[in-house]
């Protein structure tokens, strides 16, 4: 009998011990996410992984009424070309502090990284620049939404310490330090996990239903619930596609460093004129006399007023044009963007930079790709051709795993 209370007290303390076991747990189906996250404990010792990063193309911020356009003296072309340029300068940026993987610039969200910066400009007129980033990473997450502005020192550009410096370079430096001081504070183990959301939503892109029970979605947020074994042959035929997939947008880097380096030139002209005027504009406004600021916009940007004026030979019409210049100086806040495109000194920088911001939808090339012995030309927008390009790599994803009828 006793022998039979001893056994029995046994298999009891043996239940008891399994019955509170932390957590939910089985030796079969998909882990939760509390054991990936054991399962992806990274070494305290070991460097962090270092985030991959996506800047799709600024918001360029334009109003979609002309009227409120010119009250915010928005030039729409300039303001186009201007939302590639800024997604550079962030990314150069961040290049320089090293704390990151491959930062990229793309025609859009859909690219795979684990993280996003998404710009957008909120004011730049040579004087004061502002801008917006909001941050997320592959899972869904919101890190934080920050605004960066800043005002050009007025004797920047005639500093020979700034020669071929951006005036508009502390925005972006802050902005990418941000970035820098978050990272210090995200566990290393999070930034690993973050890396298999990145590759499994890259799966799920091409085969839903292969990679889609590796993950499950939470008020918006994507969660790791397991991981396919490294030997599985989806996870290498994606891993192999993800690659290519990389080049192509490694190559779009080109495209776009190209369209900055024949913007710039005219860009830094438009930069200096467009800081004297605000200038003028302020310290016009500022004293409430509209001659002054007739002058001093006249004197700058070489209105046509102006020159009327000097060749009247009437001091009362004389008097009577600058007023009436100071007039629409203040009263249409485009006088600058019109000035600019058709003054002597600056009109083809001007041409310049209308035709590219005209044109930026239609910048990239069409061209051939290949990939595993198929080819296909993309046309259109830089962005179009993006979304050919990954219906693409599908088709081809798809033909791999499609087995082959006997007849």
């Amino acid at each position: 009998m006793t022998r039979i209370m001893v056994g029995w007290l046994i298999c009891c303390c043996f239940l008891l011990t399994s019955c509170v076991t932390p957590g939910m747990s089985s030796r079969v189906g998909p882990k939760v996410s509390s054991e990936m996250i054991e399962t992806a404990k990274v070494d305290p010792r070991a460097a962090k992984p270092k985030l991959d990063i996506i800047i799709p193309a600024f918001d360029p911020g334009i109003p979609a009424d002309p009227d409120e356009q010119e009250e915010e003296r928005i030039w729409p072309e300039l303001r186009r070309a201007e939302a590639v340029r800024f997604a550079l300068k962030l990314k150069e940026k961040l290049e320089a502090t090293g704390q990151f993987g491959a930062v990229r610039v793309t025609p859009s969200s859909e690219a795979t990284g684990d993280l996003y910066l998404m710009g957008k400009i909120i004011e730049s007129n040579g004087l004061d620049v502002e801008i917006g980033v909001d941050v997320f990473d592959i899972s869904g997450v919101p890190w934080y939404s920050e605004e960066y502005e800043h005002e050009v020192p007025k004797n920047f550009h005639q500093s020979i310490r700034n020669k071929d410096k951006d005036p508009y370079d502390p925005v972006f430096e802050a902005a990418a330090q941000d970035l820098v001081e978050r990272l210090k504070s995200t566990d290393a183990t999070e930034l690993a996990l973050l890396k298999s959301v990145t590759e499994m939503r890259f799966g799920a892109n091409f085969s839903e239903e292969a990679f889609a029970e590796y993950m499950k979605e939470d008020n918006g947020r994507i969660e790791l619930v397991s991981l396919p074994s490294e030997a599985d042959p989806m996870l290498q035929r994606v891993r192999a596609i993800r690659v290519r997939d990389q080049l192509y947008v490694d190559n779009l880097q080109q495209h776009y460093e190209a369209f900055n380096a024949k913007m710039s030139p005219s860009y830094s002209v438009w930069l200096k004129q467009s800081q004297e005027a605000e200038i003028a504009l302020d310290e016009a406004e500022s004293r409430q006399t509209t001659q002054v600021v007739g002058g001093a916009l006249l004197a700058i940007l070489g209105v046509g007023l102006a020159v009327a004026s000097q060749n009247s030979g009437n001091a009362g019409r004389s008097a009577g044009a600058m007023i009436g210049a100071g007039a629409a100086g203040v009263g249409s806040v485009m006088l600058f963007s019109e000035s600019f495109k058709s003054g002597n000194e600056t009109k083809f920088h001007a041409e310049t930079l209308e035709e590219l911001g005209k044109s930026l939808d239609s910048e990239l090339a069409p061209q051939v790709v290949e990939f595993e012995g198929q080819t296909k030309e993309l046309t259109g927008s830089a962005e179009t051709q993006f979304s050919e390009w990954r219906h693409f790599l599908k088709e081809i994803y798809d033909q791999e795993k499609t087995p082959e009828k006997q007849l």
